[in-house]
């Protein structure tokens, strides 16, 4: 049933959505068209391969009200993209995107850091290629190792290593710190926990972690927070929603602190704005105190 006036999208997931026969896509389509209509839902969502979304492909998907296509680019490395067998080159995900754009779609970018043949300036030149086109949006998902799949295959002959759990964080925190620089919105990173994931025997190995996305938000507010401990302020106020990524999962950034600085603490307050840090030293936003180095972002 859905809720009246919810303005929200009916997405389709779980698969390459226009590589299904144009009939079925339709049928799919066309049995969400009434809600459209009425001004149940304002839109439809899909994920797809960037070289599934021909000229045709998306002129159907506009008739039919779709108005956001994420495109699985993974990469806009061509090395990385042949490692990994995704069947396609950067300039097809560099037109697909631009394609969707000229339809009017918004066009959301999924990226896949840690593939064969990547590496951490790999990771920023395909972010610095993905924000170029002006995304709607970003995923990022670090690559594991799931069971039965090529990547598994290459990482049992020893053609292949993931990202450790710490290399993904960091990495995905810079990424998601120019992301946040340039206003794009960053709608998830790492993969949503499922009992597969966390209980079965699908993952064989890579930087998977329930909590993948706290932890990453956590790493940037780890950064502001030794900024202004090396500078002696031991006491830190921030909203009080920001407590536990500034804390961190399972209390690992007070903890990694007070190692250092013993007297050091952080504390919620209500009244303050979102994302950002007071203490004796005045008022800091987080994205300023936990900057990266810009110079070395090819943008």
């Amino acid at each position: 049933m859905l809720k009246w006036g919810a303005g929200g999208e009916v997405a389709f997931y779980g698969g390459t959505f226009t590589l299904l026969p144009a009939a079925e896509q339709e049928a799919y389509l066309g049995a969400v068209t009434p809600y459209l209509r009425s001004g149940e839902v304002r839109g439809i969502r899909v994920s797809t391969r960037p070289d599934a979304l021909s000229d045709e492909q998306i002129a159907l998907l506009k008739h039919y009200g779709v108005s956001t296509v994420e495109v699985g680019c993974q990469s806009f490395s061509a090395d990385v993209l042949a490692r990994s067998v995704r069947g396609h080159d950067p300039d097809v995900s560099l037109r697909a995107v631009s394609r969707l754009q000229r339809y009017g779609i918004r066009a959301g970018i999924q990226l896949m850091p840690g593939l064969p043949g990547g590496s951490r300036q790999e990771a920023l030149g395909s972010l610095s290629r993905a924000l170029k086109l002006n995304p709607a949006f970003l995923r990022i998902y670090p690559a594991v190792v799931l069971r039965d799949t090529l990547l598994a295959r290459q990482y049992q002959a020893g053609l292949y290593s993931p990202l450790t759990l710490e290399e993904a964080i960091d990495l995905c925190a810079e990424m998601l710190w120019h992301c946040q620089r340039l206003s794009v919105p960053v709608i998830r990173i790492g993969l949503q926990a499922s009992d597969g994931l966390d209980h079965g025997d699908a993952l064989l190995a890579g930087p998977y972690h329930p909590a993948f996305g706290q932890l990453v938000r956590s790493r940037l507010w780890l950064r502001a927070l030794q900024a202004q401990a090396r500078l002696g302020v031991m006491t830190m106020f921030v909203h009080g929603s920001d407590l536990a990524d500034a804390l961190g999962n399972k209390r690992r950034n007070i903890d990694c602190l007070q190692q250092k600085y013993p007297h050091f603490t952080v504390r919620g307050r209500p009244e303050m704005a979102r994302h950002t840090l007071v203490s004796d030293l005045g008022t800091r936003s987080l994205h300023e105190l936990s900057a990266y180095p810009i110079e070395e972002f090819i943008f």
